[in-house]
């Protein structure tokens, strides 16, 4: 199976352990990162396959790398070129990028900014001796990395976001299947046994974030989900909805609360495997799972849980995401949401945007701020935020498991037909969100949200 947007794009498998594009299983370095692809199919990576060429890109990547290395002369890492030279304010213990086809990398970047940075990675223009690391420092100076002048001239000569991946009711279940839908597989092979696909909450006898070990990943994924469920109130007759099904670990715990769940996703894959491990359970009887968008969502609920599946929604959407909640909830009701943030200023200069993480992981999809959540609600619904807790740590933790775990299991990756390109878009993908938290760019919260303003 091949996963294609209208532009070209890819994410790709086949059949039967046969990698795509006949690029040949993945190799890894000394360092265990996927070593770069030989060759690369141009039907399945074509943004990937050739950089830019022609008059136009040349002038644009001359540009680039002129902008790059003013940059990275300031950063604290050592970014090394094939003639011997380094840039950088990094020491010896610094993080080390390093150039092997620095005209490519420029010419990409000069076409397509930082689309171009995670296709020069995917192609293996540049290697990092720790990928999440040298992306940490590029995320810590996002503000600064482009002179002020030319951020404001951005949206001149930057991509959009095409049509077809707006959130529109008709497009949202092709977005969604373009990342969830790859494989149940590929995602058992680096979640833990919970299927939890977003951020745990590791308690303090687990250690430091830092060197949490896999092995308590599952009880810290229970433990995220215990703590949403306790403060929306879900227990013994509550009728809860679940908006993003995951592969059905939160709905599985409610049920064995004594709580009816109705849980709506528009994955199929999800559906098929959250529903065989709720009957495996015993639970068929108390959890619906639907390939349902969640606008269409009817009836009443007491409780509303929803993990990580607003920054899937689209910005201009958020409103109807909550009236939608807003809709559905009970009288005394309460809502428990998990969401990935960003700064307010940072997420009002993106907002129309389109990144490398749109193009290849999440079409459609854009984080949401503290500060939005809370405006969206007050304009828009009765709903009020009661109750916030921040965790990006944990998150930071919880993607260097996911990380190792992913470069341990790559013969099982590339049994399933995962190829060496996809391997390494991948490990970016991995690597770009948890430099992410630990620069602080990003950040992830428990909201709980509630009617009592409205009642007095």
């Amino acid at each position: 199976m091949t996963m294609t947007d209208d532009n070209g794009t890819a994410a790709a498998h086949s059949k039967a352990g046969t990698p795509a594009g006949g690029n040949g299983p993945a190799t890894w370095t000394p360092t265990g990162m996927p070593a770069s692809p030989a060759t690369i199919d141009p039907e399945i990576w074509p943004g990937v396959a050739q950089p830019p060429s022609g008059a136009k890109a040349a002038v644009a990547g001359k540009a680039a790398g002129l902008l790059f290395k003013g940059a990275a002369k300031r950063l604290p890492l050592r970014v090394e070129y094939p003639d011997g030279t380094v840039l950088g304010t990094g020491g010896p213990d610094a993080p080390v990028m390093t150039m092997v086809r620095p005209e490519a990398f420029e010419v990409r970047i000069g076409d397509n900014g930082l689309i171009g940075l995670g296709e020069s990675f995917m192609a293996g223009d540049w290697e990092a001796s720790d990928l999440a690391a040298v992306l940490e420092v590029f995320a810590a100076s996002v503000d600064s990395l482009i002179p002020m002048p030319l951020q404001k001239l951005r949206t001149l000569y930057l991509p959009r976001t095409p049509r077809q991946e707006r959130n529109a009711e008709q497009n949202t279940r092709s977005n969604i299947s373009r990342h969830y839908d790859l494989s149940n597989e590929l995602f058992a092979n680096f979640l833990d046994t919970t299927m939890s696909y977003s951020s745990a909450l590791f308690p303090s006898a687990a250690g430091p974030l830092d060197s949490v070990d896999f092995g308590v990943l599952a009880e810290a994924q229970q433990a995220k989900i215990d703590r949403l469920l306790d403060k929306a109130g879900v227990g013994q007759g509550t009728r809860l909805l679940e908006i993003g099904t995951g592969w059905g670990e939160l709905a599985l715990r409610a049920a064995a609360r004594g709580a009816t769940v109705y849980s709506v996703t528009l994955s199929s894959e999800q559906q098929a495997l959250a529903q065989a491990r709720i009957a495996d359970a015993g639970y068929a009887d108390k959890v619906t799972v639907a390939l349902q968008d969640y606008r269409a969502v009817e009836g009443e609920y007491d409780a509303v849980v929803s993990v990580e599946m607003i920054e899937a929604v689209g910005y201009e959407y958020w409103p109807i995401y909550f009236q939608t909640i807003d809709r559905v909830l009970a009288p005394g009701g309460k809502v428990a949401i998990q969401a990935i943030t960003m700064p307010h200023g940072r997420m009002l200069a993106t907002r129309n945007a389109y990144t490398w993480v749109h193009k290849y992981i999440f079409p459609g999809g854009f984080l949401p701020s503290v500060r939005a959540i809370e405006g969206i609600t007050q304009q828009h619904t009765t709903l009020r935020v009661r109750e916030r807790m921040g965790m990006g740590d944990h998150y930071a933790a919880t993607l260097r498991l996911w990380e190792e775990r992913f470069l341990a299991r790559s013969a099982e990756v590339d049994g399933l037909g995962f190829d060496a390109v996809f391997q390494r878009m991948w490990l970016f993908y991995l690597c770009y969100s948890r430099a992410g938290f630990q620069s602080g760019y990003l950040d992830v919260q428990q909201i709980v949200l509630d009617r009592r303003e409205a009642q007095l």
